[in-house]
């Protein structure tokens, strides 16, 4: 699959955590794509920048989403 299909792939899932995250003032928005490493890179806002279960959400949530969806990807990494 084409880095720029993965791309399109990856900002649909976030579209669909991402109502979740603003129903408590949160958000999260991509930040890049390693294709070469499978990893995906995304930037917590608002209220989920400064969440103590950030990690969490990442793991359990944003990961699971995203690795279900797209098998090929290794790891999901938060950034500032």
């Amino acid at each position: 699959m084409q880095s720029e299909e993965v791309i399109l792939q990856i900002q649909s899932i976030l579209e669909q955590i991402r109502p979740f995250l603003q129903i408590d003032g949160g958000d999260i928005e991509f930040v890049a794509y390693e294709d070469h490493i499978g990893v995906v890179e995304v930037r917590f806002l608002g209220q989920c920048s400064q969440c103590p279960m950030q990690m969490m959400t990442l793991r359990a949530g944003v990961e699971r989403w995203l690795l279900a969806g797209i098998p090929t990807l290794k790891r999901i990494e938060a950034v500032r």
